[in-house]
């Protein structure tokens, strides 16, 4: 019987673990001990709700998780994991939700509308890729590929087959965020002169990625929401120090208009720090993301330039005005981005952090990479 038009057979209890291969890198996983059911016989969905699988339930997993289920037009049928103690945890915290270790038996069950890809990122492309030829709507955790190259191939095969993709861009959907944009589109800020972000704390060290890849799609994708300014060159600079990659890194983008965006992220710093500044010729303004309260202030405050008759050295004003702080939303970002989701497939929408949203940070990240190998030389855009 075809398996894509078929429902995902039950998984008998066996005395011994069989290997299962994980298409992401051809290599064995091992099944549930004997004591306990891998996949028990995958259910329809209800109506009107869009049916999710999720691959991947290990540090962000169990919060798309979450984030699925309670969704008024979603309902998680499926996770996967290779790890055992990982289903474990899926099957107490839900014990009606279904579990395997072969992500093709939720890539291929005619009971899944879409497949949430939340694993490291060079198993991307390949499960994004075979989610989009079974028709599958895909939704992947950030960074969206390891290549331009890539991110180019699901771009068209999205297209063709007339399917959704989300990059997870959580941050997009920050009240924070979303604030910054409104004052920046409705030009309380000026015209903006700079753009300095700083993303540090002390690891979590990863071991297929250097510092830029884990760390920076983050702000890359504010900076991609927020500024309308085209990026032109990237300068990227770093150093590796424990595990083979760069640790600490230091990343600049320099846009048209004399715009200048630094980028620092650090997984060996004494205490974390999420702090973003922009400044504008009318305004400058502060964003603090680990403040509770005042998330964002606002200051009046600048510098003119002034000449006189008879005087050739140019005359240094500055402004020093009020300083305000805006409400900003608290909503839970990845509930708002998950609705969203939802909507822009049962909509017919395109999500604004869509596939060529995810190709245009893979883009700066390439050239980072890039800047990185030749010790800080410039790579154009």
């Amino acid at each position: 019987m075809d398996q894509a038009s078929s429902a995902v057979p039950i998984r008998r209890p066996v005395e011994a673990a069989q290997p299962v291969v994980d298409i992401s890198k051809g290599k064995p996983v091992v099944s549930l001990p004997h004591h306990r059911q891998v996949l028990t016989r995958l259910r329809p969905a209800e109506k009107k709700a869009l049916s999710v699988g999720v691959i991947g339930y290990g540090y962000w997993g169990p919060n798309i998780v979450r984030n699925f289920q309670a969704q008024e037009h979603s309902r998680v049928q499926v996770v996967c994991d290779r790890r055992p103690d990982a289903l474990d945890k899926v099957a107490r915290a839900y014990p009606d939700l279904d579990v395997t270790c072969d992500p093709m038996q939720v890539i291929r069950s005619p009971h899944v509308d879409v497949v949430a890809v939340v694993t490291p990122v060079w198993t991307h492309f390949e499960l994004a890729k075979v989610a989009l030829e079974n028709g599958k709507h895909v939704f992947v955790e950030k960074p969206f590929t390891s290549t331009v190259a890539q991110a180019e191939e699901l771009i068209e095969l999205a297209e063709r087959k007339n399917l959704k993709i989300m990059v997870d861009h959580t941050f997009l959907f920050t009240g924070a965020v979303r604030k910054i944009k409104e004052l920046i589109d409705g030009g309380e800020l000026g015209e903006l002169y700079y753009y300095d972000t700083q993303r540090v704390n002390l690891g979590l060290f990863q071991h297929d990625v250097n510092v830029i890849w884990d760390l920076a799609p983050h702000d890359l994708s504010i900076m991609d929401f927020l500024l309308t300014n085209k990026p032109e060159a990237v300068i990227a600079t770093g150093q590796k120090h424990f595990n083979g990659v760069e640790d600490v890194a230091f990343i600049t983008v320099y846009y048209s208009n004399r715009l200048i965006a630094h980028v620092n992220v650090n997984w060996l710093s004494p205490v974390k720090v999420r702090t973003t500044l922009v400044g504008g010729d009318k305004k400058m303004l502060m964003w603090n993301d680990l403040e509770s309260d005042e998330k964002i202030k606002i200051y009046d405050r600048g510098v003119r330039m002034n000449t006189r008759e008879g005087v050739y050295d140019l005359l240094v004003s500055y402004r020093s005005g009020d300083m305000w702080a805006p409400q900003v939303e608290n909503t839970e970002a990845l509930k708002v981005e998950l609705a969203y989701f939802c909507e822009c497939i049962l909509e017919d929408k395109t999500p604004l952090n869509d596939g060529h949203a995810g190709l245009r940070i893979v883009k700066v990240l390439q050239a980072a990479d890039q800047s990185l190998q030749n010790r800080g030389a410039q790579v154009l855009l």
